[in-house]
């Protein structure tokens, strides 16, 4: 007997790799060297304790990484690990709008905004959409077949 288990795009697991791999490039060399960013854009470096949170905040999303090179073998089993990842990049932007408000950090550290966060919250979005359409499409399978119609449908 096979049963027509829905699968993931192949797209979602090159987007989960891509976001593996960007979250460790980016991770270690905050936990490794946490003044470079600051250094880069021109901005005093942090002192402690938030140089200390910096570089636990890059272990952080050192090992998101690891969990999105995890979920890329099966996106839709693995939505959770998405759910969480997407949750992280919606918040981080409004954590730190609320910080650079509050003149906690320069603006011009927003710049990190753009691919550490709102470039991925359209495939990750779309990913969750299709985990919700695949766990639909396996409950309703058996009422399917016997006429019935689907949830919400």
């Amino acid at each position: 007997m096979t049963t027509n288990q829905p699968s993931a795009a192949p797209w979602m697991s090159r987007w989960l790799v891509a976001a593996g791999v960007y979250n460790l490039i980016w991770g270690i060399p905050i936990v490794l060297a946490p003044d470079l960013p600051f250094r880069l854009l021109g901005m005093p470096p942090l002192e402690d304790p938030g140089r200390a949170i910096w570089q636990c905040l890059g272990m952080v999303i050192g090992v998101y990484g690891v969990g999105y090179l995890c979920a890329a073998r099966d996106p839709l089993r693995h939505w959770p690990i998405v759910l969480v990842g997407l949750l992280g990049k919606v918040f981080g932007p409004i954590g730190f709008a609320w910080t650079a408000s509050r003149g906690g950090i320069d603006w011009i550290f927003g710049i990190n905004i753009l691919t550490n966060d709102l470039v991925w919250w359209v495939p990750f979005g779309l990913m969750l959409v299709a985990a919700r359409r695949a766990s639909i499409a396996r409950i309703d399978a058996p009422t399917r077949t016997s006429g019935s119609q689907p949830i919400g449908g």
